[in-house]
């Protein structure tokens, strides 16, 4: 992927791209017909209206049903990544098929969840789960819990980065803002993840709990430290507890000591 901005990937290119990647699945598919729609509408937006024309116009040229076009879709994503990084380079192609599950897969829980773990072992389902988040609580919650356990890397991840209250580029998660404690056991789960990737996510997390209730976050890393602690909760304390120590607070200090 050569540099540009990222917004201008999604364009008459990146419709024909997955005109083709679904054609050799589905002969019917009108190629065409996506092609020209995406490149009509698409010209004059952003990011995520590029993205989420595109993800509208797979709806609508896969028979407007969610159930059949994701069965679908998830048949094109291919190899699944292996890197920490790549989401939005190698896999920004991804993104059309993350927004269609975000906006037509509500009603579909079971089939949804499939979906964004296959999205996310390629791109990133932390915009994706939020919509199921505020619909379905406790349900996706215990799903994201199971998810702070997988044996993939992005999942793990996305166990944490998807309940981030104040997740940046993203509507804000009020119920977690006011009440932050039904996403503690999938922080727990994760405070001595090996993956740079994941303890990375997990601190952000923390950052966000501070922000609202500092009290809870401070309680939470108070309790990681009643014991001899591995490097990866001490990176993760440390990094969750930045801006306190640009700020030079006693506390924080002797949190990472």
């Amino acid at each position: 992927m050569a540099y540009k901005k990222l917004k201008y990937w999604f364009d008459k290119e990146l419709a024909k791209m997955l005109a083709e990647k679904i054609g050799a699945i589905e002969p019917n598919f009108k190629q065409k017909s996506f092609i020209i729609a995406v490149d009509k509408k698409v010209e004059d937006l952003e990011l995520k209206d590029r993205v989420e024309v595109m993800a509208d116009e797979l709806f609508e040229k896969l028979g407007s049903d969610y159930d059949t076009g994701i069965t679908l879709l998830l048949k094109i994503l291919g190899p699944e990544n292996e890197a920490e990084t790549g989401m939005f380079t190698n896999y920004y192609w991804v993104m059309p098929i993350a927004k269609y599950v975000e906006k037509y897969g509500l009603d579909n829980f079971e089939l949804s969840m499939q979906a964004i773990e296959e999205i996310t072992k390629r791109n990133t389902g932390e915009y994706t789960i939020r919509p199921f988040i505020e619909k379905t609580t406790k349900k996706t919650l215990k799903r994201m819990e199971k998810w702070s356990k997988h044996e993939n890397k992005h999942i793990r991840r996305l166990a944490s980065e998807g309940v981030r209250p104040r997740l940046p580029w993203a509507k804000k998660i009020d119920a977690f803002i006011e009440d932050p404690k039904p996403i503690l056991p999938i922080l727990n789960n994760l405070k001595d993840d090996k993956s740079k990737y994941v303890q990375k996510s997990v601190a952000n997390c923390i950052n966000d709990i501070l922000k609202d209730n500092f009290d809870i976050g401070k309680e939470l890393i108070e309790s990681w430290k009643q014991a001899e602690i591995s490097k990866e909760r001490k990176w993760i304390i440390k990094h969750a507890l930045r801006n306190f120590l640009k700020n030079d607070n006693e506390w924080a200090k002797k949190m990472i000591d």
